[in-house]
């Protein structure tokens, strides 16, 4: 979880600068695209990975995925970041209460609903398009840890990521017009394309990729939980890479999340000492 956020948020620092020149929904478009080509050359799905008994949960879940993407950079546009990432969190917790079972689920949920809260400096403002957009985005994050713990547990994660970001990004290739559309308005072709690949791949390829692995080994409630770790992984790259010293609400943020993800382990430990 944590190499896959770090190699997320490298990604979103490459997207930073492509949204000087694109639109919100190009950049989402380049970035399933980039990974979409990357995983095939990658994977190589073989022909049945394309058989449609397979593709059509590979395709759901690539569509779903995109949707979260293009909705959460759409949101960004009219809200602050803080803001749209605690009401796309909204997703993960949803999944998270559906799936708790125990006090200790929801003592751990809690700490990381607090924990996002506090390390993503949420300022109420913006405009109601902006939430509409946020909370379809934490509808498709529901989705996507949903449907990609059913890939996950078919067992041909790689083939399915692959195959279902080729389909997503065929079906949401009118977007690909806001590319053109910035590049014709003068940005730079080939930094415009190469940016977008490396976006794809750290932003997406490698962490989604990494999500897979994840989500074979634990169930969708306690990953939902685990993707407070998101916030946490950024708040330490901008400390380390950029100096940022975290703000005292952040540190205790960072305290609760960890707090959470503890709280859920020990529960998973004491579960196999039983069942041992």
């Amino acid at each position: 979880m944590i190499v896959g956020a770090t190699s997320m948020y490298l990604g979103a620092a490459v997207a930073v600068g492509l949204f000087d020149v694109l639109s919100p929904s190009a950049v989402a478009w380049l970035r399933i695209a980039g990974a979409a080509l990357v995983l095939v050359a990658w994977v190589r799905p073989g022909r049945d990975a394309w058989r449609w008994n397979r593709l059509r949960l590979a395709m759901a879940f690539g569509l779903i995925t995109a949707g979260m993407n293009i909705t959460f950079y759409e949101a960004l546009s009219h809200l602050p970041l803080g803001t749209t990432v605690a009401l796309e969190f909204l997703g993960p917790i949803a999944v998270a209460v559906v799936g708790s079972r125990t006090r200790r689920d929801m003592v751990a949920l809690v700490f990381a609903i607090v924990g996002v809260l506090l390390i993503a400096d949420v300022r109420w403002s913006g405009t109601a398009v902006g939430v509409v957009l946020a909370l379809v985005a934490a509808v498709c994050w529901a989705g996507y840890i949903v449907l990609g713990k059913r890939v996950a547990q078919r067992g041909s994660g790689a083939e399915d990521l692959a195959t279902g970001f080729v389909m997503a990004a065929v079906l949401t290739s009118p977007l690909a017009w806001f590319v053109w559309q910035g590049i014709a308005d003068g940005a730079p072709v080939l930094d415009v394309l190469g940016k977008g690949l490396l976006v794809g791949v750290a932003s997406t390829a490698i962490p989604y990729a990494l999500d897979q692995v994840v989500l074979k080994r634990v169930g969708a409630a306690r990953f939902a939980i685990l993707l407070a770790l998101l916030p946490v992984t950024a708040a330490v790259i901008g400390f380390l890479a950029l100096s940022q010293v975290p703000r005292p609400l952040e540190t205790v943020g960072i305290v609760c999340v960890a707090i959470a993800v503890a709280v859920r382990s020990a529960e998973d430990e004491t579960a196999e000492e039983v069942v041992g």
